[in-house]
């Protein structure tokens, strides 16, 4: 029974997950890119220079459709039923969710104050902000964010020795390149196709990285209680205590292991460097799980 309500958390979790993300990646989409001569990386991307070569008589929404559902289809039948199902849901979210602002009667970007204000610049920077936040949920919680993934994960299941990320890669490149082309041989499509899939690489990764960051110092010491002591009382964080052989030395020591905010990195640095005979590294982890907050 138990394992029945964990379940159908999860599969509930995993429904809004994917709902959101396709609701923010296709706010970006409309509001921002669709309408504004460039295009996003992969099978999106092919969509939206559709979208252009039609001048707008195909709805952007279809092609999104058109193009993404045979794919995830194949997910959903020859690799991962769940997780083929969930992409749907996204792809379809995603779909809609322009066409609902068509039918609200919704401006993009380009058209607010009749283009007066409108920079090309600003709406690749907005684009990959906000569709990298999207992308990131769904890779985060799901490992997949869209129709590039699909066609990797089938080029895997019929050839396993098959290097995906070169695929990737692939699909980008065509879809700069192509972009040259659609959007009348200017550069400037191009430099923002660029732009926002740098940038909305760089929120994936910030993503997946997680936001709950900090540091673990690793501090060698000969007197360890006086300096847990003073971490605990100042820095407000737990401290581990190891005991370690100095091989230089000869002699036994203590290794502190303690977990610090962000913030807390010069504090730390004004405590060690005020005590003699400490030796201490320290490393960014990206992810802390639990709290490792003291309780005071």
């Amino acid at each position: 029974m138990i394992n029945m309500k964990n379940n159908t958390k999860v599969i509930i979790l995993d429904i809004l997950i994917a709902i959101l993300a396709g609701l923010i990646v296709g706010t970006a989409y409309f509001f921002f890119q669709n309408s504004n001569g460039f295009a996003p990386g992969g099978v999106g991307g092919l969509a939206t220079m559709t979208y252009h070569l039609s001048g707008g008589k195909i709805s952007w929404s279809i092609l999104m459709v058109a193009f993404n559902l045979p794919i995830f289809i194949l997910l959903t039948i020859l690799v991962d039923r769940k997780l083929g199902l969930i992409l749907v849901l996204y792809m379809s979210v995603q779909s809609l969710v322009p066409y609902v602002y068509e039918l609200l009667k919704f401006k993009p970007y380009c058209l607010v104050n009749n283009g007066e204000d409108f920079n090309l610049i600003f709406a690749c920077i907005i684009t990959g902000v906000i569709s990298g936040f999207g992308f990131s949920l769904m890779l985060k919680r799901f490992g997949a964010s869209g129709g590039t993934y699909g066609i990797s994960a089938l080029l895997k299941k019929a050839k396993p020795d098959m290097n995906i990320a070169y695929v990737s890669f692939i699909m980008d490149a065509s879809v700069v390149a192509i972009a040259f082309f659609v959007y009348g041989m200017k550069i400037t499509p191009v430099v923002c196709t660029l732009l926002n899939l740098f940038i909305a690489n760089i929120l994936v990764d910030r993503g997946l990285a997680g936001i709950k960051n900090g540091y673990k110092f690793e501090i060698v010491t000969d007197n360890p209680d006086e300096l847990s002591k003073e971490l605990l009382t100042k820095l407000k964080h737990g401290v581990t205590e190891i005991k370690v052989h100095g091989m230089y030395s000869d002699t036994d020591k203590y290794m502190l292991v303690c977990i610090i905010n962000k913030r807390q990195l010069g504090e730390m640095m004004r405590i060690l460097k005020a005590r003699k005979g400490v030796f201490a590294s320290f490393e960014k982890v990206n992810e802390v799980f639990g709290n490792f907050k003291r309780k005071v």
